[in-house]
């Protein structure tokens, strides 16, 4: 979400109640070139009654299996008001799910996905409080200038105060329910979202990318920070990340060990980069790019994908505590680089478009399909080539805020395949794999929060987690989906992507996906190659016919009939129309033989 960290608490509650009359503003330019959003009338998303706890819900090839609700009592904590309470950002452990917000953290019990339990609530106002966990430490984000050291809730008066906290946060989670926190690391901007970054050739250290957007403090109150404004001077606090080193077996000793001028190219000047200002008639208006919202991190391909402001930057990260620039890449049709995801193979990058900061209805019929939607661009090397752009694919009504929001891959083989939030559009489940034409798959959405008038609401971050589909719901609390076969989405694909399991996902910490290899792998394949023709009918119906006969064998037999079958898959290679795909079939089967 679009900063608003310097809002006092009562300021707060008025941008609450203007965002009701936000329903009712039109923008004068939308539409004014470019193709909108269609309108499909047969869409089941289109009138869906609005309401809190009953609002109409639509979906297709997704199903709603689990829900935890807002807890009734967090929301007033401390007279907090229930706007610092909106939800926020996930990160997942275990058998747990934690769910940042303005008002703090909840920890929910998924171990029964179909009926997600709270565990722990603890109060700790400060922003919209994106987490990460490492092990048994929980870092958390924390940018208004309302954050207190001690967690409280009465904020902070002063303008300068020994009081205020703005940065990172770090909590021992060992026990889970009684975090306590062992440090708090102050940065000059505060932290709007933090990516937790590993060396694989540090195991003692774990590293914090800091990326704050709000006001810069006073030095009186942090040395060191210093609003700035020239590009050439180096000691401002724009231009720049906060890099936390966290001594795993001693987090109360993190600091900051490095803020480096990520946007500055190879000879160290900040340049190439979007200065503010309008890209041209039909165009958005956008700030100078001193600021990342977020940064996404590759580690198995060295890379990260920064979503900053007014452009997208890929930095080379095989030495985590300096990160270099080695490309930058802007669009015209983006008001604001909101966040980043790799595909699996990294050649392939997508950035979001947070128009309207979320708080606006941006996917009505008159506003463009490429505006508050995602870039998609291809990557060789250090080189990004735009490639295509992709919007929830209906429209959405005045009093819905609906932009491109937060998501993850789903790890189907063999596919790009990605689950994103839509605010109040609900969650858009889509096929990028050729990054020029992507295609929706699934969807779930609920009607307005009212029907009457916008309010702030929906879905803030949409992610896969072993074998389900999580999403942060800003007013309702925590849902949980399942996909459902389609003809876009075979159950063998679905099955294979289920048997891909981690014990912990940070959203920002991409990892890399690996397949074990299984009968519904190969099947996964094999459906894909009917699907899209890769293959003769003839062969991909004998090849269905040999992985039955072989699955029903045992021993020896089966890895024999395994490995024949591997021998004749790698003769199909030079008649397939889809040579890759069979190779990864073959592979497959080969590794199979070998269990």
């Amino acid at each position: 979400m679009t900063p608003r960290s310097t809002l006092s608490r009562r300021g707060i509650r008025r941008v609450q109640h203007l965002l009701i009359l936000a329903g009712s503003l039109v923008a004068a330019t939308a539409g004014a070139q470019g193709d909108s959003v269609a309108i499909n009338h047969d869409d089941p998303r289109i009138g869906l009654h609005g309401g809190y706890t009953d609002a109409a819900q639509a979906a297709r090839n997704l199903v709603l299996v689990g829900h935890g609700a807002r807890p009734a009592n967090f929301g007033n904590a401390q007279n907090l008001g229930d706007f610092a309470f909106l939800n926020g950002d996930l990160a997942f452990s275990g058998n747990y799910a934690f769910q940042g917000g303005f008002n703090g953290f909840q920890v929910w019990d998924i171990s029964n996905p179909k009926s997600p339990t709270l565990r722990t609530s603890f109060v700790c106002p400060g922003g919209q409080g994106d987490p990460s966990i490492y092990r048994d430490l929980l870092f958390f984000s924390v940018e208004e200038t309302r954050g207190r050291v001690d967690c409280g809730g009465q904020g902070v008066t002063d303008t300068v105060s020994a009081e205020r906290f703005r940065g990172v946060r770090i909590f021992d989670i060992s026990d889970i329910d009684h975090p306590k926190q062992v440090a708090a690391v102050q940065t000059c901007r505060g932290s709007h979202t933090h990516t937790l970054v590993i060396d694989p050739n540090d195991r003692d250290n774990v590293y914090i990318y800091v990326s704050g957007t709000s006001v810069v403090r006073s030095g009186r109150e942090l040395a060191g920070c210093a609003q700035g404004a020239s590009l050439s001077d180096t000691t401002t606090s724009l231009f720049r990340i906060d890099i936390i080193q966290v001594p795993v077996a001693a987090p109360q000793n993190a600091r900051v060990v490095n803020s480096p001028r990520i946007f500055a190219d190879s000879t160290g000047a900040i340049a190439g980069l979007w200065k503010g200002g309008t890209h041209g008639e039909g165009t958005q208006t956008t700030s100078q790019t001193n600021q990342c919202h977020d940064i996404t991190v590759y580690s198995e391909i060295g890379l990260a994908a920064g979503a900053c402001s007014g452009n997208g930057i890929l930095l080379d990260i095989r030495d985590p505590v300096h990160p270099k620039r080695i490309a930058a890449v802007m669009d015209p049709n983006f008001a604001y680089w909101h966040s980043a995801t790799f595909n699996n193979a990294g050649t392939t990058v997508l950035f979001s478009d947070e128009w309207g900061g979320g708080m606006a209805p941006r996917c009505r019929p008159t506003d463009k399909i490429t505006w508050g939607a995602d870039a998609i661009f291809t990557r060789a090397g250090n080189t990004l080539t735009p490639a295509g752009h992709y919007k929830l694919p209906v429209a959405q009504t005045d009093q819905e805020n609906c932009v491109a929001h937060n998501g993850s891959l789903i790890p189907v083989p063999g596919r790009d395949i990605m689950a994103q939030a839509w605010y109040q559009g609900g969650i858009s489940v889509f096929d990028f794999t050729d990054p020029a034409h992507p295609k929706e798959i699934a969807f779930f959405d609920r009607g307005p929060m009212d029907s009457t008038k916008l309010l702030l609401g929906g879905d803030w971050g949409t992610y896969w987690y072993n074998g389900h589909i999580y999403a942060s719901e800003i007013d309702r609390g925590l849902d949980v989906l399942d996909l459902v076969p389609s003809d876009l989405l075979s159950q063998n694909e679905i099955d294979a992507a289920k048997s891909v399991r981690f014990g912990v996902f940070n959203p920002q910490n991409q990892p890399k996906l690996v397949w074990p290899a299984s009968y519904a792998l190969a099947r996964a394949y094999l459906d894909q190659l009917v699907r899209d023709n890769g293959l003769s009918r003839d062969r991909t119906t004998g090849i269905a016919r040999d992985l039955n006969r072989a699955e029903k064998m045992k021993g020896a037999s089966e890895k024999a009939a395994l490995n024949q079958l591997a021998k004749r898959l790698d003769g199909d290679v030079r008649s397939a129309s889809d040579s890759s795909r069979v190779q990864a079939l073959a592979a497959t089967v080969r590794d199979l033989g070998k269990k």
